[in-house]
């Protein structure tokens, strides 16, 4: 249920909102990320009901002998469901759950949500809440608009105490993830007869610009993220790659791709790795954009805040990923057992198509975490009105960093079915590898070359 004081302060924010470039907020403004709000911008106190517990500075530390790329433990193992959720009961809990969850519980009479305790866990480092303390009073709209870029902000959040949906969308965009990361990862397609495949397996290297240690608004470059992957399986598929860099102002830097396919011996520079682009490893089921339940570009939707709501998420699971695919992925949806959901607070962002722009999901809803900012789940909807897609998040936890990120995530396909599971690491003996910056050439075109070679 929507709390009556946080849609008070939301509709008080909105009146002061602006739809272009607008100043960052006053300094009594940001000290409120020292008291009643938490470093990110979360609301510090529990809920009136004691469902969901006062932030305590989340879930820190390492467990003995721990190496970075370990398999991370389950840090609530030992908690037990309060109760579960299913088709016989789902109405009495409507309010707090997405529409992608609302139809996938009338169209399978067996689909199940554990609930869980709720552990705030979301932590960060101190120089990530420092320089979020510092982006609130200096980050503002890119020149061009609020939804092409953004100026002033680095190494945190932008917009902690935000004032607009894009500005909800950036801090998703931008949200913390460490400063770089090594990974082999998988993509899985379920077809509507519920077979299982195998359509990508390949090995990523990331770093996020945005978050090196000691970056500043002017000296993290053009770019925030910077992607690269050359895959290893399917057979037909090995050591191809891509690179693809996302600009923080797309009204001056484009989306930067180039791919590499081993029968031409070199790369070639791509069209845009983003916005409805089918992604080629998805067999249909997922765009690009809907890649982090989203990504890339914002700039072809209008954006609002509709509100702030307690719902029912997926939190906390580590398990999910410590599992084999076969026991994750079920015909129709994902197995329920592997899932652990929670009662968070999550803002509820609402992106409808912008006049003059053109996009296969005319309208999606986004729901974001406020203790991480990143997107747990989405509701797109077709041209003819009809709920179409459903994202679902997972969140998993590295006390060790500390931070709770974005981990693997389903995509439903609610009219055909069928759906895809991506960012999947489950089994690999390296999970996650929280890594310093890498070399700049290592993320040039060049180097892809040479590694897929």
């Amino acid at each position: 249920m929507v709390r009556r004081g946080t849609m008070l302060l939301v509709q008080a924010l909105l009146l002061c909102a602006s739809p272009f470039a607008r100043a960052a907020v006053s300094a009594p403004e940001a000290e409120l990320l020292k008291s009643t709000l938490t470093p990110l911008g979360a609301e510090r106190a529990g809920n009136a009901a004691g469902t969901i517990p006062a932030w305590s500075g989340g879930f820190t530390g390492s467990p003995s002998g721990y190496r970075q790329g370990d398999p991370r433990p389950d840090p609530f193992a030992a908690d037990r469901p309060l109760f579960s959720i299913t088709a016989a009961n789902a109405g009495a809990y409507a309010e707090n759950l997405p529409e992608g969850a609302r139809a996938l519980f009338a169209k399978f009479p067996g689909y199940r949500m554990d609930i869980y305790p709720t552990r705030r866990s979301a932590a960060a480092p101190q120089r990530v809440y420092d320089s979020v303390f510092s982006n609130a009073t200096r980050a503002q709209a890119g020149p061009a608009g609020i939804t092409l870029g953004v100026t002033g902000a680095a190494g945190g959040i932008p917009f902690p105490i935000p004032k607009s949906g894009a500005e909800v969308m950036w801090n998703h965009l931008l949200a913390f993830w460490g400063p770089a990361r090594e990974a082999r990862l998988s993509t899985y397609v379920v077809s509507s007869a519920g077979q299982i495949d195998l359509t990508s397996a390949y090995r990523e290297v990331a770093d996020f610009p945005y978050y090196y240690p000691d970056a500043t608004p002017e000296s993290f470059g053009r770019y925030y993220f910077k992607t690269r992957r050359i895959e290893d399986a399917p057979p037909a598929k090995f050591g191809e790659g891509y690179l693809a860099w996302q600009p923080i102002d797309i009204a001056r830097d484009k989306f930067a791709a180039w791919r590499y396919l081993p029968g031409e011996g070199r790369v070639r520079r791509g069209p845009s790795l983003s916005y409805d682009t089918p992604d080629p490893s998805a067999s249909g089921f997922q765009t690009l954009d809907e890649y982090y339940v989203f990504f890339g570009g914002l700039d072809r939707y209008d954006w609002k805040i509709v509100g702030k709501k307690e719902m029912y998420v997926p939190y906390n699971n580590n398990r999910l990923v410590s599992l084999p695919v076969d026991q994750v992925l079920g015909p129709g949806h994902a197995k329920s057992d592997a899932l652990r959901y929670e009662l968070h607070r999550v803002w509820v962002i609402e992106g409808t198509l912008a006049p003059g722009k053109s996009h296969v999901a005319p309208k999606r809803r986004f729901y974001i975490d406020e203790d991480t900012w990143f997107a747990v789940y989405s509701d797109s909807w077709d041209e003819d009105g009809k709920l179409w897609k459903f994202g679902h998040g997972t969140m998993y936890v590295m006390p060790e960093l500390p931070a709770v990120i974005l981990g693997s995530q389903f995509v439903y396909d609610l009219i055909l079915g069928g759906y895809v599971y991506g960012f999947a690491f489950n089994g690999e003996p390296v999970q996650y590898k929280v890594t310093p910056p890498h070399a700049p050439a290592l993320l040039s075109p060049e180097a892809m070359a040479a590694q897929g070679r």
